[in-house]
């Protein structure tokens, strides 16, 4: 049995030791991703993590990204800065292709874009958040397609009480931020609003970057029936300074590949929503989702401009029912989703293109208690997807244009038992997931003629997905522990030896995650996250080759004290593996090093003042969170990671 695996057999007997256990008080939290329903301690099968208010407010980070990191099984991958822009959240182990296979929801409510453009992080505040759910492991049957990794809840404030705030602060390369909060609220309703601004000169050359977002929400309460309007406006740029060869890199990694190169997007969200209480037994939810957003794109460096248009809409009806089975307790779920999305891209030099995406779903979840501890859970889900791309023709290259549509079906389902009492529970499930191509990856490449083409053979990923683990509370201390295998076909990727997305020779992901926290006093409080990863090709050319960018290895060690009058400290240490550099398959290249960062905090409250400080990468480590290698340069590129920073900001929180 491989080591990493052992504490599967020992989880058993782990949580049978802890059945005298007192409960922790964090297993009450409510839970949304698990049912999609807002409910105490679901019975489902799972690991779930929660990143609670009080996490978040004694972390050191300046963005979700930047959060989400100290979480087992969660990697993340900035490629300019710690603003989050550009960053990307992987979920158990997909490295190149994590943006299509971990899913990101705003209160249960998809992010993830129809195309490969990265999440509208600046769309959430970290002060609008009430806490974050990462749900780990195939969420196929409950949210579909993109979910094979997992899934990262991210809810917000809607507490009705009367509260203002406002903060400013200040640090290293000229940053800059503004944050201001406002709510108000009655038995009867309540009305938020919240405004975010950043902006930096950043590290790098070209690496400046701003973000401007205005979100709030509007909710009206009546005797059985809930009416809410969230919405969000947002603006982010920044310079894109691109990757740089090695000998720059360690040399004078602050160079930028490309100097004038810039982003720009600009967009807006608009969420109306109803949830209906028929009866103790009977409840209705649904939403209806607006996203627009406009991207802008000053490539200099190939001598181009591009404008990119993206639009979707989403509508997702449930109903949740406790109807009993017999004497036994018994909740059922079921729900439909529909999502319809246009992308269009302008370039000054290449050939306009357009696609467009169509997905209906129909999903069930059923939670049954076989005992008082003891619940099975079944779902299953249809999806269907249609999609169209098509582009000019671009005389220049003796490109015709081209159309295509194609129409695509998959099925999932999961099965799971999950047995606890006070202090501790174990839990098993199995189940299939699915993910289809995303508009980007429609156009395809002909090798020999040299054309755009209609990606119509690139087929769904599907798979299994294997796990178990538990979780132990013993006074003072809890642990929660799982392991898991993912067995996929067909998973969809890009190549660079082929120069084209294609479906991957079968792969497997095995690995084991276990978060451990422990208030060593009333005022002093650890948290330790490890996870272990092994990604490979069971077949095909590169059997036994490990898949790139991703570490065996990962860890996190935070402490935090709570030092009363004389404030709040605390040190967050984050430790990545060494890894394959991006694109290489094959495993003939050396490995991209592996780095540890260490962040510190303290925060000093005096009346309605709040000073804080934070030092970021304290330690001034010099690494690179993503690589690849050039075989048309035969040299490694890197982005390189931001060095040591300073930020302090002071809140104000009127009474």
């Amino acid at each position: 049995m491989h080591p990493p695996f052992k504490l599967l057999a020992a989880l058993p007997a782990l949580a049978i030791s802890a059945a005298i256990a007192q409960p922790d008080s964090r297993l009450d939290t409510v839970v949304v991703t698990a049912t999609r329903f807002a409910e105490k301690v679901p019975a489902v099968a799972g690991n779930i993590s929660i990143i609670s208010r009080e996490d978040i407010r004694t972390s050191a980070a300046r963005s979700i990204p930047d959060l989400l990191k100290n979480s087992a099984g969660v990697s993340v991958t900035p490629l300019y800065g710690n603003m989050g822009i550009d960053a990307t959240v992987d979920l158990r182990g997909f490295g190149d292709t994590a943006a299509g296979n971990t899913l990101v929801l705003i209160d249960g409510q998809r992010m993830n874009p129809i195309d490969m453009s990265a999440i509208d992080w600046s769309i959430i505040p970290l002060a609008s958040i009430e806490r974050i759910e990462i749900m780990r492991g195939a969420g196929t049957v409950l949210y579909g397609d993109r979910a094979t990794g997992g899934v990262i809840n991210i809810v917000t404030d809607k507490s009705a009480r009367n509260s203002a705030s406002a903060s400013l602060g200040f640090g290293s390369f000229n940053s800059q931020t503004v944050d201001g909060e406002i709510s108000v609220g009655s038995n009867e309703g309540y009305a938020s609003l919240k405004a975010h601004y950043a902006d930096t000169d950043g590290w790098r050359k070209n690496s400046q970057a701003d973000q401007k977002s205005l979100g709030g929400r509007l909710g009206w309460a009546f005797s059985r029936v809930d009416l809410f309007t969230d919405f969000a406006l947002y603006s982010e740029s920044s310079g894109a300074p691109g990757s740089i060869a090695e000998r720059i890199y360690r040399t004078d990694p602050k160079q930028a590949r490309n100097p004038l190169d810039t982003q720009r997007k600009d967009g807006y969200r608009v969420r109306p929503g109803v949830a209906v209480q028929f009866s103790d037994s009977l409840r209705f939810e649904a939403e209806v989702s607006v996203d627009h957003a406009d991207q802008h794109f000053e490539n200099f460096s190939f001598g181009s401009v591009a404008d990119r248009q993206r639009d979707m809409v989403s509508l997702t009806p449930r109903v949740r029912w406790a109807h009993g089975l017999g004497q036994l307790k018994s909740e059922t779920v079921l729900g439909a989703d529909y999502y319809s999305g246009t992308v269009t891209n302008t370039y000054s030099s290449y050939a306009n293109n357009r696609a467009e995406q169509d997905s209906t779903a129909a999903y069930l979840q059923n939670t049954t208690g076989l005992t008082d501890r003891l619940a099975m859970t079944l779902g299953a889900r249809t999806q269907r997807m249609k999609q169209r791309a098509e582009q000019e023709a671009y005389p220049a290259y003796f490109m015709p244009a081209m159309t295509g549509t194609g129409e695509r079906s998959r099925s999932a389902w999961d099965a799971g038992l999950a047995y606890g009492a006070d202090g501790w529970r174990v839990y098993g499930k199995l189940g299939t997931t699915f993910r289809f191509a995303n508009t980007d990856e429609l156009f395809g490449y002909d090798a020999l003629s040299g054309r755009t083409v209609f990606a119509g053979d690139l087929k769904p990923q599907h798979g299994t997905v294997r796990e178990v683990g538990g979780s132990i509370v013993r006074g003072p201390v809890s642990l929660q522990a799982s392991a898991y295998q993912i067995n996929l076909e067909d998973e969809i990727g890009y190549d660079g030896a082929q120069g084209a997305n294609v479906n991957f020779d079968p792969t497997r992901r095995r690995g084991l995650e276990t978060e451990i926290a422990w208030r060593m006093t009333p005022t002093l409080k650890s948290q330790l996250a490890y996870t272990y990863t092994n990604a490979e090709f069971r077949e095909g050319r590169y059997q036994g080759k490990s898949v790139p960018m991703i570490p065996n290895n990962k860890a996190s060690l935070r402490l935090n004290w709570d030092g009363g009058r004389i404030g709040n400290y605390g040190i967050s240490t984050n430790y990545t593996g060494d890894r394959r550099y991006s694109g290489d398959y094959a495993n003939t290249h050396k490995m991209l090093s592996g780095y540890t960062t260490v962040d510190l905090l303290a925060d000093w409250k005096s009346g309605p003042f709040t000073l804080s400080a934070r030092i970021l990468n304290a330690t001034d480590k010099h690494y690179a969170p993503y690589a690849l290698y050039s075989t048309a340069r035969s040299d490694y590129f890197y982005y390189p990671g931001e060095r040591r920073s300073f930020f302090v900001s002071l809140r104000y929180d009127f009474k």
